[in-house]
Protein backbone atom coordinates (compact mmCIF):
# COMPACT_ATOMS: atom_id res chain seq x y z
CA UNK A 1 0.00 0.00 0.00
CA UNK A 2 2.97 2.34 0.88
CA UNK A 3 4.11 1.50 -3.07
CA UNK A 4 1.51 1.91 -4.33
CA UNK A 5 0.82 5.31 -2.73
CA UNK A 6 4.20 6.46 -3.44
CA UNK A 7 3.58 5.64 -7.05
CA UNK A 8 0.43 7.78 -6.93
CA UNK A 9 1.86 10.77 -5.18
CA UNK A 10 4.80 11.04 -7.53
CA UNK A 11 2.25 11.23 -10.78
CA UNK A 12 -0.29 13.74 -9.16
CA UNK A 13 2.55 15.91 -7.70
CA UNK A 14 6.26 15.91 -8.97
CA UNK A 15 8.81 14.09 -6.79
CA UNK A 16 9.78 17.00 -5.48
CA UNK A 17 6.52 17.64 -3.83
CA UNK A 18 6.07 17.79 0.28
CA UNK A 19 3.78 15.26 0.40
CA UNK A 20 5.49 12.82 -2.14
CA UNK A 21 8.47 13.02 0.20
CA UNK A 22 6.00 12.27 3.05
CA UNK A 23 5.69 9.34 0.96
CA UNK A 24 9.07 8.10 0.20
CA UNK A 25 9.31 8.65 4.53
CA UNK A 26 6.61 6.33 5.02
CA UNK A 27 8.45 3.86 2.66
CA UNK A 28 10.92 3.75 4.36
CA UNK A 29 9.48 3.58 7.78
CA UNK A 30 7.59 0.41 6.59
CA UNK A 31 10.97 -0.97 5.51
CA UNK A 32 12.69 -0.75 8.50
CA UNK A 33 9.85 -2.56 10.35
CA UNK A 34 9.82 -5.36 7.85
CA UNK A 35 13.81 -5.22 8.60
CA UNK A 36 14.77 -4.22 4.97
CA UNK A 37 17.22 -2.12 6.46
CA UNK A 38 19.41 -0.77 3.28
CA UNK A 39 15.73 -0.06 1.27
CA UNK A 40 14.86 1.82 3.93
CA UNK A 41 18.61 3.62 4.22
CA UNK A 42 18.40 4.54 0.54
CA UNK A 43 15.11 6.11 0.81
CA UNK A 44 15.40 8.21 3.93
CA UNK A 45 19.19 9.17 2.43
CA UNK A 46 16.66 10.44 -0.87
CA UNK A 47 14.55 12.24 1.53
CA UNK A 48 17.17 14.12 3.76
CA UNK A 49 19.10 15.27 -0.03
CA UNK A 50 15.71 16.53 -1.70
CA UNK A 51 14.72 18.53 1.78
CA UNK A 52 17.98 19.95 2.53
CA UNK A 53 17.96 21.11 -1.50
CA UNK A 54 14.51 22.31 -0.89
CA UNK A 55 15.55 24.55 2.50
CA UNK A 56 18.57 25.85 1.37
CA UNK A 57 16.79 27.15 -2.12
CA UNK A 58 14.14 28.60 0.30
CA UNK A 59 16.98 30.14 2.51
CA UNK A 60 18.64 31.59 -0.92
CA UNK A 61 15.04 33.48 -1.83
CA UNK A 62 14.54 34.78 1.56
CA UNK A 63 17.93 36.30 1.29
CA UNK A 64 17.29 38.09 -1.66
CA UNK A 65 13.21 38.86 -1.24
CA UNK A 66 14.73 40.88 2.16
CA UNK A 67 17.19 42.96 -0.24
CA UNK A 68 14.59 43.45 -3.22
CA UNK A 69 12.15 44.94 -0.21
CA UNK A 70 14.68 47.37 1.04
CA UNK A 71 15.45 48.50 -2.45
CA UNK A 72 11.12 48.83 -3.31
CA UNK A 73 10.39 50.26 0.23
CA UNK A 74 13.12 53.01 -1.26
CA UNK A 75 10.94 53.31 -5.00
CA UNK A 76 8.08 53.86 -2.83
CA UNK A 77 9.11 56.41 -1.04
CA UNK A 78 10.36 57.99 -4.19
CA UNK A 79 7.36 58.33 -6.20
CA UNK A 80 5.67 59.42 -2.97
CA UNK A 81 7.77 62.27 -2.87
CA UNK A 82 8.22 63.27 -6.44
CA UNK A 83 4.68 62.63 -8.04
CA UNK A 84 1.94 61.96 -5.46
CA UNK A 85 0.29 58.86 -3.76
CA UNK A 86 -2.34 58.27 -5.89
CA UNK A 87 -0.26 58.69 -9.22
CA UNK A 88 0.09 55.15 -11.23
CA UNK A 89 3.37 54.94 -10.64
CA UNK A 90 2.95 55.28 -7.15
CA UNK A 91 0.41 52.98 -6.77
CA UNK A 92 2.33 50.56 -8.91
CA UNK A 93 5.29 50.52 -6.82
CA UNK A 94 2.77 49.82 -3.63
CA UNK A 95 1.42 46.98 -5.27
CA UNK A 96 5.10 45.38 -6.03
CA UNK A 97 6.06 46.00 -2.39
CA UNK A 98 2.78 43.75 -1.48
CA UNK A 99 3.73 41.13 -3.53
CA UNK A 100 7.25 41.22 -1.92
CA UNK A 101 5.97 41.36 1.58
CA UNK A 102 3.67 38.39 0.60
CA UNK A 103 7.10 36.18 -0.42
CA UNK A 104 8.38 37.33 2.87
CA UNK A 105 5.14 35.83 4.50
CA UNK A 106 4.39 39.12 6.13
CA UNK A 107 0.67 38.77 5.16
CA UNK A 108 -0.73 41.64 7.48
CA UNK A 109 1.62 44.48 5.61
CA UNK A 110 0.70 42.99 2.30
CA UNK A 111 -2.67 43.32 3.29
CA UNK A 112 -2.51 46.75 4.49
CA UNK A 113 -1.07 48.33 0.91
CA UNK A 114 -3.09 46.19 -0.99
CA UNK A 115 -6.33 47.63 1.24
CA UNK A 116 -4.99 51.12 0.28
CA UNK A 117 -4.41 49.90 -3.44
CA UNK A 118 -7.55 48.78 -4.47
CA UNK A 119 -9.45 52.14 -2.56
CA UNK A 120 -7.17 53.76 -4.75
CA UNK A 121 -7.89 51.73 -8.02
CA UNK A 122 -11.90 52.27 -7.34
CA UNK A 123 -11.29 56.23 -6.92
CA UNK A 124 -9.30 56.92 -10.18
CA UNK A 125 -10.40 53.67 -12.47
CA UNK A 126 -13.65 53.12 -11.38
CA UNK A 127 -14.51 49.39 -10.03
CA UNK A 128 -14.94 47.85 -13.45
CA UNK A 129 -11.23 48.36 -14.68
CA UNK A 130 -8.71 45.72 -14.80
CA UNK A 131 -6.23 47.24 -12.78
CA UNK A 132 -9.30 47.34 -9.95
CA UNK A 133 -9.57 43.89 -10.72
CA UNK A 134 -6.48 42.75 -10.38
CA UNK A 135 -5.90 44.62 -7.06
CA UNK A 136 -9.29 43.31 -6.17
CA UNK A 137 -7.85 39.52 -6.66
CA UNK A 138 -4.27 40.43 -5.11
CA UNK A 139 -6.22 40.86 -2.18
CA UNK A 140 -8.34 38.16 -2.24
CA UNK A 141 -5.11 36.17 -2.22
CA UNK A 142 -3.43 37.90 0.26
CA UNK A 143 -7.28 37.23 2.50
CA UNK A 144 -6.57 33.20 1.53
CA UNK A 145 -2.75 32.85 2.96
CA UNK A 146 -4.11 34.49 6.38
CA UNK A 147 -6.92 31.48 6.39
CA UNK A 148 -9.60 34.29 6.12
CA UNK A 149 -11.76 32.36 3.36
CA UNK A 150 -14.87 34.22 3.73
CA UNK A 151 -13.33 37.24 3.06
CA UNK A 152 -11.28 36.23 -0.13
CA UNK A 153 -14.98 34.58 -1.09
CA UNK A 154 -16.36 37.53 -1.07
CA UNK A 155 -13.69 39.39 -3.17
CA UNK A 156 -13.35 36.51 -5.67
CA UNK A 157 -17.07 36.35 -6.62
CA UNK A 158 -17.57 39.84 -7.46
CA UNK A 159 -13.88 39.87 -9.43
CA UNK A 160 -15.40 36.41 -11.46
CA UNK A 161 -18.78 38.13 -11.96
CA UNK A 162 -16.89 41.16 -13.41
CA UNK A 163 -14.79 39.23 -15.62
CA UNK A 164 -17.47 37.28 -17.08
CA UNK A 165 -19.56 40.76 -18.12
CA UNK A 166 -16.65 42.49 -19.33
CA UNK A 167 -14.06 39.69 -20.82
CA UNK A 168 -16.21 36.89 -21.51
CA UNK A 169 -16.31 33.69 -20.05
CA UNK A 170 -13.45 32.05 -22.20
CA UNK A 171 -11.05 34.67 -21.29
CA UNK A 172 -8.14 33.22 -19.51
CA UNK A 173 -8.63 35.63 -16.31
CA UNK A 174 -12.30 34.72 -16.04
CA UNK A 175 -11.12 31.08 -15.92
CA UNK A 176 -8.24 31.70 -13.66
CA UNK A 177 -11.28 33.52 -11.29
CA UNK A 178 -13.08 30.47 -11.72
CA UNK A 179 -10.30 28.19 -10.35
CA UNK A 180 -9.49 30.58 -7.26
CA UNK A 181 -13.29 30.31 -6.39
CA UNK A 182 -13.64 27.15 -6.98
CA UNK A 183 -10.40 26.29 -4.52
CA UNK A 184 -11.73 29.10 -1.60
CA UNK A 185 -15.32 26.98 -1.80
CA UNK A 186 -13.40 23.62 -1.39
CA UNK A 187 -11.22 25.18 1.28
CA UNK A 188 -14.47 26.26 3.09
CA UNK A 189 -16.17 22.79 2.29
CA UNK A 190 -18.60 23.94 -0.07
CA UNK A 191 -17.45 21.02 -2.33
CA UNK A 192 -20.81 21.03 -4.27
CA UNK A 193 -20.43 24.89 -5.36
CA UNK A 194 -16.13 23.74 -5.97
CA UNK A 195 -17.62 20.65 -8.04
CA UNK A 196 -19.84 23.35 -10.66
CA UNK A 197 -16.88 25.66 -11.26
CA UNK A 198 -14.29 22.60 -11.71
CA UNK A 199 -16.50 21.17 -14.28
CA UNK A 200 -16.19 24.58 -16.03
CA UNK A 201 -12.52 25.13 -15.75
CA UNK A 202 -11.75 21.72 -16.88
CA UNK A 203 -13.88 22.09 -20.14
CA UNK A 204 -12.72 25.32 -20.94
CA UNK A 205 -8.89 24.25 -20.11
CA UNK A 206 -9.77 21.62 -22.81
CA UNK A 207 -11.21 23.83 -25.47
CA UNK A 208 -8.29 26.19 -24.93
CA UNK A 209 -5.22 24.72 -24.15
CA UNK A 210 -5.64 20.83 -25.39
CA UNK A 211 -5.89 18.01 -22.93
CA UNK A 212 -2.19 17.31 -22.21
CA UNK A 213 -1.53 20.71 -21.03
CA UNK A 214 0.12 21.40 -17.60
CA UNK A 215 -3.38 23.09 -16.15
CA UNK A 216 -5.70 21.13 -17.94
CA UNK A 217 -4.36 18.43 -15.79
CA UNK A 218 -4.22 20.30 -12.84
CA UNK A 219 -7.85 21.11 -13.41
CA UNK A 220 -8.17 17.10 -13.54
CA UNK A 221 -6.63 17.07 -10.30
CA UNK A 222 -8.59 19.63 -8.53
CA UNK A 223 -11.93 18.00 -9.53
CA UNK A 224 -10.55 14.38 -8.62
CA UNK A 225 -10.07 15.79 -4.87
CA UNK A 226 -13.78 17.11 -4.96
CA UNK A 227 -15.09 14.25 -5.74
CA UNK A 228 -13.25 12.41 -3.40
CA UNK A 229 -14.92 14.68 -1.04
CA UNK A 230 -18.56 14.15 -2.29
CA UNK A 231 -17.71 10.20 -1.80
CA UNK A 232 -18.00 10.06 -5.53
CA UNK A 233 -15.22 7.18 -5.61
CA UNK A 234 -15.74 6.15 -9.55
CA UNK A 235 -15.57 9.45 -10.74
CA UNK A 236 -12.35 9.91 -8.81
CA UNK A 237 -10.58 6.85 -9.56
CA UNK A 238 -11.45 7.81 -13.33
CA UNK A 239 -9.78 10.78 -13.55
CA UNK A 240 -6.93 9.52 -11.74
CA UNK A 241 -6.44 7.27 -14.45
CA UNK A 242 -6.80 9.79 -17.21
CA UNK A 243 -4.27 12.17 -15.12
CA UNK A 244 -2.15 9.24 -14.88
CA UNK A 245 -2.42 8.22 -18.86
CA UNK A 246 -2.18 11.62 -20.01
CA UNK A 247 1.42 11.69 -17.80
CA UNK A 248 2.99 8.91 -19.39
CA UNK A 249 2.38 10.19 -23.15
CA UNK A 250 4.42 13.31 -22.06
Amino acid sequence: MAEQILEKTQLLFGKNHPDTLLAIGNLALTYSELGQFQKAKELEVLVLEKCTNFWEKITQEHWEFRKAKEFVVLVLEKHTKLLREDHPDTLLAMGNLAGTYLNLGEFRKAEELELLVLEKQKKLLGEDHPDTLLAMNNLALTYSDLGEFQKAKGLEVLVLEKQKKFLGEDYPNTVLAMGNLASTYHTLGDFNKALGLEVEVLQKQRQILGDKHLDTILAMENLAKTYQKLGKQEEMEEFQQVIKDTKKSW
